[in-house]
């Protein structure tokens, strides 16, 4: 049954990725009519992020997570990222604005699944997740680029958040940290994060996860680039999407 769910989900998310390379997601700086019903943005973050933190938690105490050190530990370190993304980093951008019901929704059933293959995971497949993990190459070097992305992730984003507080009205071009040479390093960070975290975990939940974070991500980098060089004149030309003088 496993390998049946990845593969549908892998096949929706390549569908997804060409979709979103077509139409960018309606809501931040790309935010347009015609998708509907709406709701203010931070409620929006709540109802997208907030089910990849409480359903992982559901599971553990359904499945006897917590007698398993390198469990609690997985358990650990995704939710302080969860809880950073739905709930604290709602709560530091602008208040005003709005998104699509339908956009979060989509990110809802996202979550969703995502954790649920993680919980099938860790819990109803025999893998063996005993104290040794810890010293094994995989999880060092995983936990090492996990904590490499997460640090590019948000201090990205806090970047952002400082020149949006010193802005009043629209946008200015970000000049700090990875903004000298990408157009979404807090992008690059998340991707390099969730790399890591497939690494540590060694799972195939974690390696789908890592492809859907591109999915998702590339395009909206890709999308990113192309408004700031139309909106402003003086963008940087040496700057690339999202790779260091590559992409």
């Amino acid at each position: 049954m496993y390998p049946i769910l990845i593969n549908i989900w892998m096949t929706i998310g390549i569908i997804t990725f060409i979709i979103l390379l077509i139409i960018s997601a309606p809501y931040g700086r790309h935010s347009r009519s015609g998708w509907g019903l709406t709701i203010p943005k931070r409620l929006g973050w709540i109802v997208m992020e907030s089910p990849a933190l409480y359903l992982l938690w559901i599971y553990y105490f359904l499945y006897d997570g917590f007698s398993n050190p390198v469990l609690i530990f997985f358990l650990i370190i995704w939710s302080v990222h969860y809880f950073n993304r739905s709930f604290i980093w709602p709560m530091r951008i602008k208040k005003d604005g709005t998104m699509p019901v339908l956009v979060a929704l989509m990110a809802f059933l996202f979550n969703a699944v995502n954790t649920f293959l993680h919980g099938y995971w860790f819990f109803l497949l025999d893998i063996n997740y005993d104290i040794s993990w810890f010293s094994e190459p995989v999880f060092i070097i995983g936990f090492l680029i996990f904590i490499i992305g997460a640090f590019i992730n948000i201090h990205s984003d806090n970047i952002l958040m400082r020149l949006a507080k010193n802005t009043e009205h629209g946008y200015k071009i970000p000049q700090e940290g990875l903004y000298k040479y990408v157009s979404s390093p807090n992008y690059l960070g998340e991707i390099i994060e969730w790399l890591g975290w497939a690494i540590l975990t060694w799972s195939v939940s974690g390696l789908v996860f890592f492809f859907w974070t591109i999915f998702n991500l590339l395009p909206r980098a890709i999308s990113h680039h192309k408004w700031y060089k139309e909106k402003f004149e003086d963008y940087p030309k040496e700057r690339k999407i999202i790779i260091p003088k590559i992409l």
